[in-house]
């Protein structure tokens, strides 16, 4: 006999939490749930498999593609399995300027790892992303939903240190007036110098 591998539907055992998507959106805009049932499904699973996709497409009424147009659409999304940590560095110009690929650099170094790439115990992953939407914090690193602003050497060094002993601390919000007041970006004057 042939045993087939089928994957149970997500929301087969979860229907109020269905319900309760579905329920913020009038039955002609159904296909509006396609992004909080993508975000259900990654929270619990950490990526969307094809699985979920089609399975999302048949609630909605979309078809796969669709559902995969929104996913690519949005770097919040992942298609493949992605880190316990999954690590994103803002890579728009604010972020830049303000040192966010030499906090890439140094992220690869302390990690192994380059953008893209999961480390073998699925720990930590790292990801360059498009614009958090906190330029006048820069640089931003975002650790699975949690944003750390205003990032130096030290602080990315501390925040692995604790991620390494499965500790999520704190997010480090800098959110505090105009980026004159606060003096140069932090990472930017830090690699320049060599030091903090």
């Amino acid at each position: 006999m042939i045993e087939l591998n089928t994957v149970r539907p997500y929301f087969e055992d979860k229907p109020d939490v269905l319900d309760e998507i579905l329920g913020r959106y009038p039955e002609y805009g159904r296909r509006s749930a396609v992004m909080p049932l993508l975000w259900e499904v990654q929270r619990n699973e950490r990526y969307v498999s094809e699985e979920r996709i089609v399975e999302i497409a048949e609630i909605v009424g979309l078809t796969a593609t669709e559902v995969r147009g929104v996913m690519s659409f949005y770097s919040t999304y992942h298609g493949e399995p992605v880190g316990r940590y999954h690590l994103q560095v803002c890579s728009t110009l604010s972020c830049k300027l303000a040192g966010s690929d030499e906090m890439c650099d140094h992220l690869e170094e302390k990690l192994g790892l380059v953008p893209g790439e999961t480390d073998a115990e699925g720990h930590f992953s790292l990801q360059k992303v498009e614009c958090l939407g906190a330029c006048t914090t820069a640089p931003v690193l975002q650790v699975n939903d949690t944003y750390y602003e205003r990032m130096t050497r030290s602080d990315v060094d501390e925040l692995i240190a604790e991620l390494r002993e499965d500790r999520m601390p704190e997010p480090k919000r800098a959110r505090e007036g105009d980026n004159a007041q606060l003096g140069a970006a932090p990472f930017a004057t830090a690699t320049e110098g060599g030091h903090e």
